[in-house]
C-alpha cells in the first residue's frame, strides 16, 4: 500500500516514518483492496501532555475512511488510529459479504 506521510510543525525521523509504514501495511490483512493512505503527524503547541495528533485518511474503492487521534506519543496515536481503522475495515468487509 502507498503511504504518504506528512509531518506538521516538526521534522519526523526515519524510525517514525518506518513505524507508520509498518503499521499501515498490517491493515491489508483485514481488507486487501486498500488503495492508498495519507498520514498527517501534527504537534499542537499547548501545555497539555497529549499534544501529538495523528490523522489518517484511508482510500478504498468507492469510499474513504478518516480517523483522528490525539495522544501523548505518536506511536500510541498511530496504534489507536490503526485499531479504529481495522474495526471499520472489518465492518466494511462484512457488509460486502452480506450484499453478495
Amino acid at each position: 500500500m502507498k503511504v504518504n506521510s506528512q509531518s506538521v510543525n516538526f521534522n519526523a525521523d526515519v524510525e517514525l516514518i518506518n513505524f507508520v509504514q509498518h503499521r499501515m501495511d498490517k491493515l491489508e490483512t483485514f481488507y486487501d483492496k486498500v488503495i492508498s493512505s495519507d498520514v498527517y503527524l501534527k504537534v499542537q503547541k499547548t501545555s497539555a501532555k497529549e499534544n501529538k495528533i495523528v490523522e489518517i485518511k484511508l482510500n478504498i474503492p468507492r469510499d474513504k475512511f478518516i480517523v483522528k487521534k490525539q495522544c501523548k506519543s505518536f506511536e500510541e496515536a498511530i496504534d489507536s488510529a490503526c485499531s479504529s481503522l481495522e474495526r471499520k475495515l472489518i465492518k466494511r468487509k462484512e457488509k460486502l459479504r452480506i450484499q453478495v
